[in-house]
């Protein structure tokens, strides 16, 4: 009996008992465990620290023993599935199929691995995605790639934007930038489980190293052809072919470092060709692009009305409050002064409740009591890290308007700068698509004010 089958039976079984799938990562431990792997080089495979593959694992383990009625453990886990499932399936004949036609699962890849139910398959439809024929399809997922969903703030206007994008406007290409640790991947990751059901493929992959784009279209040709329908030579044809949702992350690592934003890094300049394709031709699917920055050829795209559509995403506002009432801190009367002062921004505000708890018992009041000034701590490298893809010009930008006690009209530009007055408007234009500076109306008119933390950070330097 091999690895899938018993994967599919284990899966029916938890099904049946707590009415939940297995997910990716189940999966991923069950699969590596049973071909006699060790936790950290599951770890690796699986992009996750050993210590969460264990604690996975353990909680794995204890779920499979209260359902099969056996202590099952890392070193006997494979023995007892595989008997427990031959004689289940020798004793029930067709069971296993009555089971799975009573709930929709979906092929999700397996640090990989490729994976097909080939009964499935044969049953994918020929009819145009729309159709009520293709609704009742299960799509082929592969979440690998994606980080593990911690939690997940209000942002019901963001996802109501990104799904009017794509299930209404057909938007073909989607970028989603930020400040790191914005909150975009957890957004992505919202947005797929509400809109599944509405594609036929679904593949998250990470540029974190850097591959090639003749690398990736090579993944997603692996992945793709698993249909059991002919190969086809180009990613637009499975595009075409198929509804597709594919999102690449961290894509800001494939743009240069101490350029302005959004500049490819040598030898991969086709990436930008391949998202012009993309965008301009005809097809039915959805790549959605999640960075630090905004690619350049974006804008370009959009200002000719190609189905290309950004969503600069910002913090939470008030809806940050949930952080704060999680790490438990007082004074809730100040907490609207301390979502403002650090942006709404989820990530820093969890590093300085944190901080307030350390240094403070939780009290807001005690950790403002100084007024609006900004106290960094942990932050600072995380702000670094996003400073150093700074060009020369813009870091220049960007002290000047750290000196600026209120938003500035750039067609003032300062009078001992030493940039011409198109180097000034490319470093304003590239700290904006880095998500740095805001855009404000002052009387009719748009003014420019950066990021107060960075502000902040800068000052401190």
């Amino acid at each position: 009996m091999d690895i899938q089958e018993v994967l599919q039976w284990t899966d029916e079984q938890v099904f049946v008992k707590t009415e939940k799938h297995l997910d990716s990562l189940q999966r991923c431990i069950l699969k590596e465990v049973w071909e006699g792997e060790k936790y950290p080089k599951i770890a690796k495979k699986c992009n996750r620290s050993e210590d969460h593959i264990k604690q996975v694992a353990r909680k794995l383990w204890k779920l499979l023993s209260e359902i099969l009625g056996e202590d099952i453990k890392q070193s006997n886990v494979r023995s007892i599935l595989e008997t427990k499932a031959v004689s289940s399936i020798n004793n029930s004949g067709n069971s296993s199929q009555i089971v799975n036609s009573k709930i929709n699962r979906s092929h999700i890849n397996i640090c990989g691995e490729k994976r097909q139910d080939a009964e499935e398959a044969k049953q994918r439809s020929p009819f145009p995605p729309d159709s009520p024929q293709n609704k009742s399809q299960s799509p082929i997922i592969d979440l690998t790639d994606a980080p593990e969903l911690t939690s997940f703030y209000d942002r019901a206007s963001e996802l109501s934007t990104l799904q009017e994008w794509i299930l209404q406007s057909h938007t073909r290409l989607i970028t989603i930038y930020g400040l790191s640790g914005i909150g975009k991947s957890n957004l992505a990751l919202k947005l797929i489980e509400q809109t599944q059901t509405e594609f036929d493929y679904i593949i998250w992959l990470s540029l974190t190293n850097t591959p090639t784009l003749s690398t990736l279209q090579t993944e997603l040709k692996q992945f793709f052809g698993r249909s059991p329908q002919p190969p086809l030579p180009t990613i637009i044809d499975y595009f075409r072919a198929s509804r597709c949702l594919v999102i690449l992350d961290d894509v800001q690592n494939i743009f240069q470092s101490s350029q302005l934003a959004g500049q490819y890094l040598t030898g991969y300049e086709d990436y930008g060709k391949f998202f012009k394709q993309i965008a301009t031709s005809s097809h039915q699917s959805c790549l959605i692009l999640l960075s630090w920055e905004k690619p350049r050829e974006i804008t370009a795209l959009e200002a000719l009305n190609r189905p290309a559509r950004t969503l600069h995403l910002k913090g939470l506002g008030e809806q940050a409050a949930e952080i704060l009432r999680k790490k438990a801190l007082t004074d809730e009367e100040k907490w609207s002064d301390l979502i403002t002062l650090y942006q709404g921004h989820p990530y820093w505000l969890n590093i300085i409740a944190a901080t307030i708890v350390e240094l403070f018992d939780g009290s807001v009041s005690l950790f403002l009591a100084d007024g609006n000034d900004v106290f960094l701590g942990d932050l600072e490298p995380i702000l670094e890290s996003q400073l150093e893809r700074l060009s020369e010009s813009e870091k220049n930008v960007g002290y000047w308007l750290a000196t600026q006690a209120e938003a500035v009209d750039i067609s003032q530009q300062p009078a001992d700068s030493e940039l011409s007055k198109s180097e000034f408007w490319h470093a304003i234009q590239s700290l904006a698509r880095r998500g740095l500076l805001e855009k404000v109306q002052v009387r009719g008119r748009s003014l420019f004010l950066l990021n107060p933390v960075f502000k902040a950070y800068i000052q401190c330097r």
